[in-house]
This record gives structure tokens, C-alpha cells and sequence, in this order.
């Protein structure tokens, strides 16, 4: 507990801290690295690239794209970085390819972290006299925690005899603007038919996650050291939430009130990267996914762009929206944004689709954590936490879904409590409970990241404001227990935290809780799951020394995924009522097990490893 406690002091100045409430890495992405996606290893391409190369990582999927890369280390996504060039970054850190820091035992180390290697380039038809240069854009901490003065971003040109020379290098630094570099190929040893540069960072474990964004990355020949105009206009930006201020709610919800629900308008930030004024035209439509029925077509608007400019634009929003969807269905609006191309810059960062998502919950994050938020508890008193959510018709709540950041040691152990309150002990109203679920312990393998606490009962609620939270004993014993932040909303009044027996407003972020609305089941499934609750399972013996059995209440094969405390995903089969599953290669320990049955995720159990 001291040891914790002295920890917890030395991470303020990391963590920006005020009052009792802090900050913290996330110690692992299970966004884009974790086991339920393993990172892409991509192969070398059979034919070299020619120049020019150029990416602005503006696609969707969150590893790096295979025709123009080659490791799979960094996470490619449009949360990290503050105001990019164009919408997409690629961000260095200190978690490896599976998610988790490079290294778990020393808190002091200083790594070789993530790479980001090219595919080959040929440059056998080129010589020093072409004027190549390599540029892009960095920004160092983004939207996470600063790198440390020894750490650093480094970039490395392959040469023909297969080694590699560094050729920049920038130690880290405070976040700030994205800086372009560029940089000559002049070496004659780099021209030959297999050229490659590398990006990499060095990063101290310590207690900060030491990000670097990366963007807009372009080699070419006939350039100079003044070529730093990128002739490009793209979206770089974009906030284009069809709600006003929830990000997901049931349909039927958004149905009885869809003028208080529904944004006004929404923006895009649109970059002109060329050294004078342009005239572009832009528009979006909407279509519902499931039916593909329009709901919006056109919208056409003009901007004239600054130079070298971010503006913003405004998209007006449509008020189409189907009636007669299933009150707990999965609904999706596809709104998508674009710009007029001009002909000749890239176009794939002109289109922007944003699917609204109606579902099963309510939540004001975008699924995407950038931090973890934990409270520096009184040992004398509870920590609690309490999120705003309001409802337009009478509904009930079977249960909630966290996202829990992951820390070392694991907080497997830390028991807390979920409250739902009709109103809290804030601006002279009543603190009033409305139910209160306890003895739950953070887990972190499931659908989307988040973890489905089943309530034993559904709570009905009136229409009209609630809260929805956690509680942390008193006594230390769950102290320090992450909650996945999602730091793009900073300017909202939801979230309220309670250590010292007073409530207060939190200016952090949004934590990532999510209230379920309705029958029990995981949102990632289009209806409600009656069968999958009611499967049970264990294994036995356990402890265990070489074999265990499934003892599976379904006549059915599932599939099991065997993780250990760092979430990496150890062992993975099929096996159904009565089979053995070997445990013989894996090390004495505590190992959390996945059950997969008709693709639906059931309770994750325990198993020890003697």
C-alpha cells in the first residue's frame, strides 16, 4: 500500500493532476493490438515501389496499409493526434504488437518501441542529382502523455549492403503543432533496388505511454528543401455526430424526442494545403443501412480555403428517420461527407463516413480511450463515481458496460460496486439511490472493448435525468482502479466524482460507462441473445496441473480463447461438453478463459496453473 501510495504522488506530474482525480496511461490498446485482433504482419511486396510514394493514413482500419508498409506496431487512427493535417495518424507508443508495454517489469527501461517500415522502394534509376526527399509531419504526446527528453523519434534509410543509417532524430518534447520535415536522399549507397526508411521511437516505460503521431509521408523525387507546400485539400477533421450530445442511444429513444436528440449541424475542418486560395464544393448524403433507404441526398455548399489553412465547414443535418424499427434493434445511418476533388491531389482523404450507430445503450464516448482516469481514494471513505444520462420515455437498465483501462499489477482483485441514482448529493439536491449491484471485479476481454455487467434484475426508470456509476470500498482494498477517458470531450458537465463525501465536477473527459437499456445482451449483436445467458460452464480440475474438462450445459462446440494477466491471448481451440483442453505448456499462474458459443461470448472464468 505505501509502495502504491508513493507512486501514485510521483504520477501527478505526469498526469497533470488536480483535486483527486488523475489520469494515466492505458497500458494497452485493445482497440487495434489486443488478442481479439492481432496486429497484421505484412509480407514484402514481390515488386519494389516506385516513386512517388505517399500515404496520409486516411483509411479505416487501424494497422498500417500493407501495400505501402511493412510491421504492423502502430495504430493507425483518427483520436491521437490534435488538429492533423488530414483526418488519419499513425501513433507511436510504448505497448508492442500485441498491445502491451514492451516491458512489464521494469518501469525505468528504455525500449526500441514501434517501427513503421516501407515497403522497398526501387531507387536503382535514381541518383543524388534527382533531388529525392523524404517528408512528413510529427507531433509528439498528441492526445496522450509527452515523451520524456530521452525518448525520441528517429527515421533510418536502408542501404545496399542491408544496414541502416539514421538519418533524423528529434528527442521528446511537449505536444505541439505537426511540424513538417523533410529530409534528402543523398548517400549513394541508398539508391539501389531495395530502399527502405524506417520510422521508430525510443520510449521510457516509466509511467507515460511516450506517443508520436506521424502523418502525411511522402517520398519524391524533384524536390528541394522549400517543397514544403503538399498541394492537397482534404478533410483533416471531423465531429460529424448525427446527435446533439449523446453519441449512441436506443432508437426508440431518439424517436420520442428527435428534435432535443438530433444535432443541429455538424463540422468538418477542411485543409488547403496549397500556396494559395481554393474554391472547393462539398456535400454529404445519408441512406439507412439495413433497407438502404435515402434519407438524405445533396447539401452542396462552396468553401474558399486560406492557405496552408484549417477552416472549419458546416453540413446541415438531415430530419429523415424511418419509423417501425424493432424498439431494441440495431439501427445505422451511413452519413457520408465529401469534397470535390480537384484532379490532381489524392483523393482518398476527400471522403469522410461516419456510421451513426442506434443500439442497445447510451453513451456519450466514442468508443475510443485515449487515457485511463482513476481517483486517489480516502482510506476512510468510498471513491465514487456518477456519469449524467437522461431518458425521453420510461425504460429499464439490465446492465452496464465499462471499459477498463488495464494497469500493473492487474486490478483483477479490485471489487467495486455499479449505482444507478434518480440524483446525486450536487447543488443542494438529494443524493437518492435507485439500485445498487455489488462484489464486481474489472474484467477485460469482451465485446467492444467493454465489459457486460448483467444486473440480477432489470431497473425500471421514469423518463427524465439519472446517474449511473461506480463505488470503491473504503480501506484501500480497490484503490487506483482505471476507467477508460475518452479526452475528445473535455467541455461537457456529465461526469461527477465524489472522494472526500462531496461531489464534484470532473473537466477530464468522458469515462467510458455505458448504461444498457432493455433486455441484458452485448451490442455488437442485432438482437437480443435468449439462449447464450443461459449457458453454463466450468473447468475442472482447478487448480490444475496438466489437463482440465469443459463441463458445457449445451449440446453444442465452442470456442475457447486462454489469456493470461497481461490479456495476451496464450492458447485457442474448440471443445465441447466433456473434452480435455491441455494446460500443460502454460506456467504456474492465474489465466482468464473465453467462451465462445454460437460466436456469442459467455462468462470469462479463472483458472489457476499449479
Amino acid at each position: 500500500m505505501k509502495q502504491l501510495f508513493i507512486f501514485i504522488l510521483s504520477f501527478c506530474t505526469y498526469s497533470h493532476c488536480s483535486a483527486q482525480e488523475f489520469v494515466a496511461p492505458l497500458n494497452y490498446n485493445p482497440f487495434t493490438k489486443g488478442p481479439e485482433q492481432a496486429p497484421v504482419r505484412q509480407q514484402l511486396r514481390t515488386t519494389a515501389l516506385s516513386l512517388p510514394f505517399f500515404d496520409d493514413f486516411a483509411q479505416k482500419y487501424p494497422q498500417p496499409n500493407q501495400n505501402n508498409w511493412v510491421e504492423g506496431e502502430v495504430y493507425i487512427n483518427n483520436t491521437m493526434g490534435v488538429n492533423p493535417v488530414t483526418r488519419g495518424v499513425a501513433t507511436f507508443d510504448a505497448l508492442d504488437g500485441g498491445g502491451i508495454p514492451y516491458n512489464t517489469t521494469n518501469r525505468n527501461a528504455l525500449v526500441n518501441a514501434d517501427r513503421l517500415t516501407s515497403q522497398t522502394i526501387d531507387l536503382s534509376t535514381h541518383q543524388p542529382g534527382d533531388s529525392v526527399y523524404l517528408s512528413f509531419y510529427y507531433q509528439p504526446q498528441g492526445n496522450g502523455f509527452v515523451p520524456e527528453t530521452q525518448d525520441s523519434l528517429i527515421v533510418y534509410f536502408k542501404r545496399r549492403n542491408d544496414t541502416w543509417q539514421k538519418v533524423w532524430a528529434k528527442e521528446g518534447t511537449p505536444v505541439q503543432p505537426f511540424t513538417q520535415v523533410l529530409i534528402p536522399v543523398l548517400d549513394t549507397s541508398l539508391f539501389h533496388g531495395n530502399f527502405q526508411f524506417r520510422f521508430m521511437n525510443k520510449a521510457s516505460i516509466n509511467v507515460n505511454d511516450d506517443i508520436w503521431n506521424v502523418d502525411y509521408v511522402k517520398l519524391a523525387a524533384n524536390r528541394n528543401m522549400y517543397d514544403t507546400l503538399i498541394n492537397d485539400v482534404a478533410i483533416s477533421s471531423a465531429s460529424p455526430s448525427f446527435l446533439n450530445d449523446y453519441t449512441y442511444m436506443p432508437y426508440h429513444q431518439f424517436k420520442a424526442n428527435e428534435n432535443g436528440e438530433r444535432a443541429t449541424q455538424t463540422t468538418a475542418s477542411i485543409y488547403n494545403g496549397y500556396g494559395v486560395l481554393q474554391s472547393v464544393n462539398y456535400e454529404y448524403t445519408s441512406r439507412e443501412e439495413a433497407s438502404n433507404t435515402p434519407l438524405f441526398t445533396g447539401g452542396a455548399g462552396t468553401a474558399t480555403l486560406i492557405p496552408m489553412e484549417q477552416q472549419p465547414t458546416n453540413f446541415s443535418v438531415h430530419t429523415s428517420a424511418p419509423n417501425g424499427i424493432a424498439r431494441h434493434g440495431w439501427v445505422s445511418f451511413e452519413n457520408k461527407y465529401y469534397l470535390q476533388s480537384l484532379g490532381t491531389d489524392p483523393t482518398a482523404n476527400d471522403t469522410f463516413t461516419h456510421n451513426q450507430i442506434f443500439h442497445n445503450f447510451l453513451a456519450y464516448d466514442d468508443g475510443t480511450a485515449e487515457m485511463s482516469y482513476f481517483l486517489k481514494q480516502f482510506i476512510t471513505l468510498p471513491a465514487k463515481t456518477a456519469i449524467e444520462f437522461h431518458l425521453n420515455e420510461p425504460d429499464t437498465i439490465g446492465g452496464v458496460a465499462i471499459y477498463f483501462g488495464r494497469q500493473v499489477p492487474m486490478g483483477t482483485n479490485k471489487t467495486f460496486s455499479v449505482a444507478i441514482y434518480k440524483s446525486i448529493a450536487y447543488n443542494g439536491a438529494p443524493e437518492e439511490l435507485v439500485y445498487q449491484q455489488d462484489f464486481l471485479d474489472p474484467k477485460y476481454l469482451a465485446v467492444n472493448n467493454f465489459y457486460y455487467y448483467k444486473f440480477d434484475q432489470q431497473v425500471p426508470l421514469p423518463a427524465g435525468k439519472f446517474y449511473i456509476g461506480t463505488i470503491q470500498p473504503a480501506l484501500g482494498v480497490s484503490d487506483s482502479l482505471y476507467i477508460g477517458l475518452d479526452v475528445s470531450r473535455t467541455t461537457n458537465t456529465h461526469v461527477h466524482y465524489n472522494v472526500d463525501g462531496t461531489w464534484h465536477t470532473s473537466e477530464r473527459g468522458i469515462l467510458m460507462i455505458r448504461p444498457l437499456i432493455g433486455p441484458f445482451f452485448p451490442s455488437d449483436v442485432p438482437a437480443p441473445v435468449l439462449g447464450a445467458n443461459n449457458i453454463t460452464w466450468s473447468l475442472s480440475p482447478n487448480p490444475a496441473t496438466e489437463w482440465v474438462q469443459l463441463s458445457l450445459s449445451a449440446n453444442k462446440t465452442a470456442v475457447y480463447s486462454i489469456y493470461d494477466m497481461l490479456g495476451r491471448c496464450l492458447k485457442t481451440g474448440t471443445a465441447a461438453n466433456g473434452d480435455s483442453i491441455s494446460v500443460k505448456e502454460l506456467a504456474p499462474g492465474i489465466y482468464s478463459v473465453l467462451l465462445l458459443v454460437d460466436g456469442v461470448k459467455t462468462e470469462t472464468k479463472k483458472i489457476i496453473k499449479q
